[in-house]
């Protein structure tokens, strides 16, 4: 607040995310921890390679093509307001410095709405930033994150929400998806999902209140709601931790889950091991669904924790083009999962046309700790080193 250029909304959850992130994978079950042998692990069964099947390219790419896409179609609104803590420095810039930044403030992505957002004020940001975003265009497409839980991440290892905080969840929930009404959305909900699964005495608390919200936000009529599952070195590359995830956060209502939110991961590792959550939902009888994946982040994409910098949560921006195993932006958003643009191999492309609806922005490197404050000097850098 004691910035003159934010509003309410505009506290982000750098609280949330200050915490060791060693302390953050490791405090969850036994086999999700992101430890240096199991990421190698994953890493290695990631990598191996995958027996094609007998139906072509082409037919897979066909077959999704009329599966029904729900982001396709629409005009993806971008957020022009303060409440983007990187638009008001693009707004301000200049020349070079403009045309840098604007590979991140031009681009839709997703805003973050949590619990800094209070209960009585969050119907009213959700619709200012709906209407700033689709300038009054009911088909415009926007993007959210919801990560309203509290207690989330390490907290959440070591305590239940109380009855209040539930309540106030439930609240705040129900206010949110009043505003979003009909607008068109694809959304988010709650990024780093495998905390879920670290409640104290194995609680389904913190499940059972993700699943209300994912079965809120699937009712509305044009809402895509993506449930975080985690990423594809995190929990431990294990399809079925991934898959418990989703299940106990409502699955069966959702369109399906997102991954890679605040990690580095490739794009292909991405695609590959969401495709074996995939796999496993259909194993238990959550058949047919998709994912989107966050590409933001990872430009040069590496296994979480194996990057320069002290802190992998703010891994340090890639100082060339050329450099590998850096932070620098990946794979604009977009729906044209198999292009051969992005560089993805042909088996991954078919992977991608089967199960992938969007490669989204719903990570925030340019943000310190990706939480708060927007750092400038490292969104022109992540500009700068991009492949694309």
């Amino acid at each position: 607040m004691a910035h003159p250029a934010r509003t309410p909304d505009d506290l982000s959850t750098r609280s949330a995310r200050t915490g060791s992130v060693r302390t953050l994978r490791t405090a969850l079950p036994t086999g999700l921890g992101a430890s240096l042998g199991l990421a190698l692990l994953a890493s290695a069964v990631l990598l191996a390679p995958v027996s094609e099947t007998s139906t072509s390219e082409g037919d897979t790419m066909a077959a999704a093509a009329r599966s029904g896409n729900p982001l396709k179609g629409h005009r993806w609104g971008v957020y022009k307001g303060n409440a983007e803590l990187s638009w008001p420095p693009y707004a301000k810039s200049r020349g070079a410095e403009r045309a840098l930044l604007a590979k991140i403030s031009e681009r839709p992505k997703a805003k973050w709405f949590g619990a800094w957002i209070p209960n009585g004020e969050i119907g009213k940001k959700v619709d200012q930033y709906i209407a700033n975003a689709t300038k009054g265009d009911p088909n415009v497409l926007v993007q959210m994150s919801v990560f309203r839980m509290v207690p989330w991440e390490h907290a959440a290892c070591k305590r239940l929400p109380t009855a209040a905080e539930q309540a106030s969840y439930r609240q705040w929930i129900d206010r949110a998806a009043a505003a979003i009404g009909r607008a068109q959305v694809a959304l988010i909900l709650q990024p780093d999902g495998p905390f879920a699964l670290c409640a104290p005495n194995k609680s389904k608390i913190p499940s059972q209140l993700i699943a209300y919200s994912t079965r809120k936000f699937s009712a509305l009529p044009n809402t895509s709601v993506y449930i975080d599952a985690g990423a594809s070195d995190w929990p431990s590359n294990d399809p079925k931790g991934a898959a418990d995830i989703l299940v106990a956060a409502g699955i069966q209502h959702a369109r399906g889950f997102a991954t890679n939110s605040t990690h580095y991961a490739t794009t292909g590792n991405e695609i590959h091991g969401g495709t074996r959550v995939v796999a496993e939902l259909n194993a238990r009888g959550y058949r047919g669904k998709k994912f989107v994946i966050n590409t933001s982040s990872n430009g040069q994409g590496f296994t979480f924790n194996k990057a320069r910098g002290s802190h992998p949560d703010n891994a340090n921006v890639c100082r060339t083009r050329a450099e590998r195993s850096c932070v620098t932006l990946g794979i604009p958003p977009t729906t044209e999962v198999t292009s051969t643009r992005w560089g993805n191999s042909r088996l991954n492309r078919a992977k991608a046309a089967n199960h992938v609806d969007a490669y989204l922005w719903f990570g925030r490197p340019w943000l310190f700790m990706q939480a708060d404050p927007f750092v400038k000097s490292r969104a022109l850098q992540l500009a700068r080193t991009t492949p694309w």
